[in-house]
């Protein structure tokens, strides 16, 4: 009561007293701080209970006052003031002791308004850098503490300043030596620190050279006429009694101290309350994205961030159940790491395991963007410790079990991360995870070089069709991230000597019938006896594609292998016989409205591969190994045998099959474009193409017709039924068949117009 009354006095007196000169009251203010210490026997009182709060925010007004009235840049007295007699050194002390109970609390406030209000720079000054690297050391020493909160807010605002002037975060990079240093004595600037300055200027104009600390820290006051030695010496004795016991440690994450600022950020970051965590994750995500290559290499070598993020991970991943659904996997909301805010009285659509999938996922998301932002080399350590602790060490055993569960749980949650994922850096190791480096060409005794590539494959041809869509699913999204390796290395890599076709050298006779639109050797599908019962009407006469095609030169020359599109274009929409044919009979479902999703989707593709400098054209087959044994690759061959059994196969596996073919063709690589959609490639013995597949399937199919009775009116049936034109009714026989039909038709359709949109693409200036 007797403080609080003093207090109010106080006020009165100094509200009725003549305006001082700032500098004068500046000192004052001080100097009542330093005298509480010195007369006061009771220090157990809180400190809301002194006058100290009232001083120090009067000292930080008069500050603002002062930069106010000046010009920008120009340092007043009372600044020079308080860094001269290196006034944040006494606080820091202070607040270490926590004497008066409360003071850590007024400490961290002062700072985090000073570094934050105060526009002119202040932490390159040698008496402002040093406290507020000992105040961080404070910080996350103990969590769950009453001084959490205004710990994280000072800690923010020191990564902020960091942020907008990058180079001195060389300050926050401590020695080694310094570390193992036993606590309590003095902290020395780091050499490297100080690299490129000998010498630090004080705003006094003097020019203070980094220099050991003794006796107690931050008690080196210049003796002034303001401040006689006996009553500095006084506060010095009053400051040496203080109990500086140390804090016990909870938890703290720290194997060396060579950067202070970031491991305070990684103990706050398992703060219960979340609030806090989040603002840490900020923190350091505004300190790895700092272009200086000394702190990124200081960030990823003597910090634990790496484990943070990949433990972490760990946790999270193996507190998920050991079966979740498929579709709720997939179809959770979007997630954000920042918003990590779920609660499950409110959630309409909860499921088990949903609270633990969102944190999984939201620390996914935040390592993720953490690695996005973070500077190269830093994005690089960090995205490799992700890829060996958690891919490696955590997913790839389960998803290399035998259980269909657990195959299935483990490779939902792995097409899930490959949508999310959005970090090129973290891309790159998880298409190496998934696929391997291997860029050679592939041969069939060494498919299972990389053992987690070809069980992955192999899925997609497993004798569960869950797991089978669900692995094609994650194929599917793999080919359209913005990596180079993954196509090359599913793909590419055994097309690049075009070994699958024959090479027959033109004869003078030849070349006219290339400038006709064909290739010599090749077969016209009019002529083929395979399609001698499509009659002339199915297909599209060369004067209408002229209105719909781009025009054509009547001598354009096809020197680059590539035959006309009129006639690719009818070969896949006369594929499939008439009489399996429905698709006429239904509106709306012509091959032109394949046409304005092709012509979106390729483009997108090419947006995605114009920076990896692909060849416009083939290469020359003069150049090629032709004699090399062609084998089209792991991940071509079941696609290739998936499809072949599309008559046999349900209508899920088989639209997720198409789908994957489908986008592969879309790739604009010549190689691709020339395997996978031109019927006229000359193939050599034993090749298979996707075109020869799907005449196989056509030849079988229209042997099967002829065993159905009633076939057309039933596959019309089935389709209406599709499209839900027709309600569900009794089960037709054949079902399967019948469904398989109407995705070949249909991809037949798709087919058709990825050619027709590539080849006015290449023809379009």
């Amino acid at each position: 009561m007797f403080s609080k009354f003093t207090s109010i006095l106080q006020h009165a007196v100094e509200a009725l007293a003549p305006s001082l000169p700032l500098q004068e009251d500046f000192v004052y203010h001080w100097k009542a701080i330093t005298h509480y210490y010195i007369e006061t026997s009771d220090d157990k009182a809180p400190v809301t209970d002194t006058n100290i709060p009232s001083h120090l925010d009067q000292m930080l007004g008069i500050l603002l006052q002062e930069e106010r009235e000046r010009e920008f840049g120009v340092t007043g007295p009372c600044m020079e003031y308080l860094l001269h007699h290196k006034i944040l050194e006494t606080l820091y002390t202070l607040g270490k002791a926590d004497c008066p109970p409360g003071m850590k609390q007024q400490v961290l406030v002062f700072y985090t308004k000073l570094l934050g209000r105060i526009q002119q720079p202040l932490l390159p000054h040698i008496n402002v850098h040093r406290p507020v690297q000992k105040l961080i050391r404070l910080c996350g020493e103990v969590l769950a503490t009453p001084t959490e909160n205004e710990e994280i807010q000072f800690l923010c605002i020191v990564c902020a300043k960091l942020k907008q002037n990058p180079y001195l975060v060389n300050f926050f990079l401590e020695n080694k030596l310094k570390s193992l240093a036993s606590k309590g004595t003095p902290d020395v600037i780091s050499e490297d620190s100080l690299k490129g300055q000998d010498s630090v200027s004080t705003d006094t104009g003097q020019f203070c050279q980094p220099e050991e600390l003794s006796g107690a820290v931050g008690l080196e006051h210049t003796e002034t006429e303001d401040e006689p030695p006996q009553q500095m010496d006084e506060l010095s004795t009053s400051l040496d009694s203080l109990a500086v016991s140390p804090l016990p440690e909870a938890t703290v994450v720290r194997p060396n101290q060579d950067y202070n600022l970031v491991n305070s950020l990684l103990n706050l970051t398992r703060s219960p309350d979340g609030r806090i965590a989040v603002k840490a994750c900020e923190g350091l995500m505004l300190l790895v994205s700092l272009p200086e290559p000394a702190a990124a290499r200081c960030l990823t070598q003597s910090t634990c961030l790496c484990e943070l993020l990949t433990d972490r991970l760990a946790s999270l991943y193996k507190a998920l159940p050991q079966s979740v659904d498929p579709l709720d996997i997939e179809t959770v909301e979007a997630i954000n790491w920042g918003l990590d805010s779920y609660s499950h009285k409110e959630d309409a659509s909860a499921f088990p395991g949903k609270r633990a999938l969102i944190s999984f996922l939201s620390w996914f998301d935040y390592c993720d963007q953490l690695i996005k932002e973070a500077q190269k080399t830093a994005a690089i350590t960090l995205a490799k410790a992700v890829h060996e602790r958690f891919f490696i060490g955590v997913m790839e055993p389960q998803l290399m079990q035998t259980s269909e569960m657990g195959i299935l749980t483990s490779t939902a949650l792995l097409h899930r991360i490959v949508r999310q994922v959005t970090s090129d850096v973290l891309l790159q190791e998880m298409v190496f995870f998934i696929l391997g480096e291997q860029r050679e060409p592939e041969t069939l005794a060494d498919v299972s070089r990389h053992p987690l590539r070809h069980r992955l494959i192999e899925h997609c041809d497993h004798i569960s069709d869950e797991i089978s869509i669900m692995t094609l699913r994650m194929f599917e999204h793999l080919l359209q991230k913005p990596n180079e390796h993954i196509l090359y290395n599913l793909v590419l890599r055994n097309l690049e000597e075009r070994n699958y076709t024959e090479y027959k050298p033109l004869c003078p006779e030849d070349k006219d019938v290339v400038e006709n639109g064909l290739i010599a050797g090749a077969v016209d599908l009019e002529e083929d006896p395979l399609f001698t019962d499509i009659s002339p009407d199915n297909t599209l006469s060369n004067q209408e594609w002229l209105s719909s095609s781009p025009p054509a030169t009547p001598d354009h020359p096809k020197n680059d292998g590539k035959t006309e599109v009129h006639k690719i274009v009818n070969s896949f929409l006369c594929l499939v016989p008439d009489e399996a044919k429905s698709s006429y009979h239904v509106e709306g479902t012509g091959y032109d409205t394949y046409l304005r999703d092709a012509h979106r989707q390729f483009r997108d593709y090419c947006t995605i591969c114009l920076r990896w400098e692909w060849p416009g054209s083939p290469k020359a087959l003069e150049k090629c190994n032709l004699e090399a044994t062609f084998f089209e690759g792991h991940f071509l061959k079941v696609l290739f045998d998936r499809m072949g059994r599309i008559l046999d196969q349900p209508y899920d596996v088989n639209l997720q099959v198409t789908s994957v073919l489908s986008r592969l063709s879309l790739f604009p690589h010549p190689h691709v474009h020339e395997y996978l959609l031109d019927p006229y490639v000359n193939l050599a013995s034993g090749c298979r193409s996707l075109f020869s597949v799907i005449v196989r399937v056509v030849g079988d199919l229209m042997v099967r017709i002829q065993r159905i009775p009633d076939f057309t009116p039933k596959l019309l049936l089935v389709r209406k039924r599709l499209l839900g034109l027709e309600p569900e009714g009794p089960i037709i026989d054949h079902i399967t068949l019948l469904e398989g039909v109407i995705v070949l038709e249909e991809f037949c359709k798709e087919l058709a117009a990825i050619a027709f949109v590539k080849y006015h693409a290449s023809s379009t200036p």
